[in-house]
């Protein structure tokens, strides 16, 4: 709040900072709260505040002796709690001073960990939709401490003025607002009463709402956390459970995790989502602190491979931001993370153990996430890794059910190199598995393992090539000088042909190019373009020295066999380039601009010598 003015004072002595509350409070509501709405979570924090001394001051009083009670009728909104209280002093410590605590210093040394505010400027929250803001306490720490009031004005000035007892007969604090006109929306009854259930529906101590019209005052909290309560069966709990999770993230479950660390106070569910999760996509988590709304959307409570599950939860010990809309990393943050995980894993294993078909529900769900985790977990990788779906020539499969089929497991390193090879592989009866996915040919070159009989081998077109049965001299001698026009024609590809036969015979060509090989042709061609000379030539030596592609045409193909009877020159280059466009489309990668070149003319080639033909 703004200082009075004070006089120069000689150099080098002690000053004091100014601080202008018109523009602490803009500073408030732009870049610390998130929204207008905080003020009345800021007004049940100090009550809950004072409850929980008030409870340490008398730690016989009966449960639910002292509650917090909200009104709202559209003029006014006013929060009153049977807490500890204030005396004159303390309103003059505590109110006046911006940056202190709202408790009495020795209550906080010695119960920091009892409060969840651990910032003096929550009451400048009211700011945001007030003008003013009128308190009136009285302290149980004195029996006979007179009621005090304290009005602050958002202009920085406040008053302070003893009141007789009956203002206010038994020890407690009564905070009212009267909204400004562009607050509306914050301050309406209804809203002051969603606001409410939103922010407190967990907090333990019982809270009403009334909202003037004269009827009964309407409980805010009136169950415990759903995971605190008592159910009849294991299952009328399990339902409940996911019940509530529905209610809360708008899906229902396909399992709920009890989610309990008695050492920071922890407790809570997890809920595992029905659907996959986009790679990328991060869900935040509700987290309460001692019952209090921290957040909907909180992060860092769970390691980034856990984006399967979205949890509700509620701590003692986690420390919220200053904002106190999320939670600080620290140590403790950390340990918690580490131990949800745990709390996870062992869903997970308890899962595998007992219900097969729960576990197949989540692993054709959540997949992708079990994989992250398999990666860098031995004992999930142990538990799971055989029932993981993978994409291979024998179809969508678990690598149990694929290594029962073939002993020796091939991987390809992209997408791209399986879908260029897996009808001819699969014809061959070569075991190949797409490792292109995030994660996979790690995880299948970890099979033996697991499975110590599997061999785990990374394909490459050799080993495919080797696959591929010969055709007779005879037919090779007939098919030479095509052969030689062609690799001629698609020198300009570092691609060389063969000839051979496989399964299936409509296949006419297979293209056998890695993109690692691609990449490194592309690179060593720029850098001897650019180098020329002595470099030039020892690039031109290395970049000879890069694997070439390979076309492969089919001798079972009626249309290969045809090609390769071609004498005339210029349309035995033709129907080469053809056959390589056609190949390079059916591998599905990205085609390059010459490639793309080539597929135009050579069909407008094809085209024009038909049309001659013809003619």
């Amino acid at each position: 709040m703004t200082l009075p003015h004070t006089p120069a004072s000689p150099a080098g002595a002690d000053r004091t900072f100014q601080v202008d509350l018109r523009g602490l409070v803009d500073l408030l509501s732009h870049h610390l709260y998130s929204s207008p709405r905080v003020y009345l979570r800021e007004l049940l924090q100090n009550a809950v505040d004072a409850l929980t001394a008030r409870h340490g001051l008398e730690p016989g009083a009966a449960a639910g002796a002292f509650g917090i009670r909200l009104y709202a009728d559209g003029s006014v909104v006013r929060v009153e709690d049977d807490g500890v209280g204030l005396t004159e002093a303390d309103v003059h410590t505590f109110l006046a001073t911006i940056g202190r605590s709202s408790k009495r210093a020795d209550q906080v040394a010695e119960q920091r960990a009892d409060f969840i505010g651990q910032f003096g400027i929550g009451l400048l929250s009211c700011f945001l939709v007030a003008d003013e803001i009128h308190v009136v306490s009285r302290s149980a720490l004195t029996p006979d401490a007179p009621a005090v009031e304290w009005r602050g004005r958002g202009d920085g000035s406040y008053t302070v003025r003893a009141l007789p007892a009956a203002a206010r007969p038994r020890p407690g604090t009564t905070v009212t607002l009267t909204p400004r006109a562009d607050a509306a929306e914050w301050t309406r009854p209804v809203e002051v009463q969603a606001l409410a259930r939103h922010f407190g529906s967990l907090l333990r101590h019982p809270v009403t709402f009334d909202d003037g019209t004269g009827g009964p005052a309407a409980p805010v909290n009136p169950e415990p956390a759903p995971w605190a309560r008592t159910y009849p069966t294991p299952g009328a709990r399990s339902r409940a459970l996911a019940a509530y999770g529905e209610e809360v993230f708008g899906f229902t479950p396909l399992d709920t995790i009890d989610l309990d660390l008695p050492a920071v106070g922890l407790k809570g569910i997890a809920c595992v989502l029905p659907e996959a999760v986009p790679a990328g996509r991060r869900h935040g988590h509700r987290v309460h602190v001692k019952g209090m709304l921290l957040s909907e959307q909180a992060e860092g409570i769970l390691p980034e491979w856990a984006f399967f599950v979205r949890c509700v939860l509620d701590a003692e010990s986690l420390r919220p931001t200053a904002s106190r809309e999320s939670l600080y990393e620290d140590d403790t943050l950390a340990a918690v993370r580490d131990a949800l995980a745990e709390r996870l894993r062992a869903w997970i294993a308890r899962t595998a153990a007992s219900d097969p078909e729960l576990l197949g529900r989540f692993l054709q769900t959540h997949h992708l996430a079990v994989k992250s985790l398999a990666v860098h977990d031995d004992e999930i990788l142990r538990m799971l890794l055989p029932w993981l779906p993978f994409e291979t020539t024998d179809g969508h499969a678990t690598l149990d059910e694929f290594a029962r089929a073939h002993r020796t497991v091939l991987v390809t390193s992209s997408v791209e190199e399986f879908r260029q090879v897996a009808a001819i592989a699969g014809a061959a009866g070569l075991g190949v598995v797409n490792g292109g996915y995030t994660y996979d040919r790690e995880l299948v070159h970890r099979l033996p393992e697991i499975r110590p009989e599997v061999a785990v081998a990374d394909l490459d077109p050799g080993t495919l090539t080797a696959h591929l049965d010969l055709v007779d001299r005879e037919t090779e001698l007939a098919a030479a000088a095509y052969l030689a026009q062609a690799r001629d024609a698609l020198a300009v590809f570092d691609c060389d042909v063969a000839l051979r036969t496989f399964q299936p015979a409509s296949a006419p060509a297979l293209l056998l190019d890695s993109r690692e090989a691609r990449h490194e042709r592309t690179r060593s061609q720029l850098a001897r373009e650019q180098q020329g000379g002595v470099w030039g030539d020892i690039l031109g030596h290395l970049r000879q020295e890069a694997p070439r592609a390979q076309l492969i045409l089919n001798q079972l193909n009626p249309l290969v066999r045809t090609a390769v009877t071609i004498d005339e020159p210029e349309l035995a280059r033709t129907s080469a380039e053809a056959l390589y466009g056609q190949a390079a489309m059916l591998s599905r990668r990205p085609l390059r601009p010459a490639e793309s070149s080539l597929i135009n003319r050579s069909f407008l080639d094809l085209l024009a010598h038909a049309l001659r033909k013809d003619s």
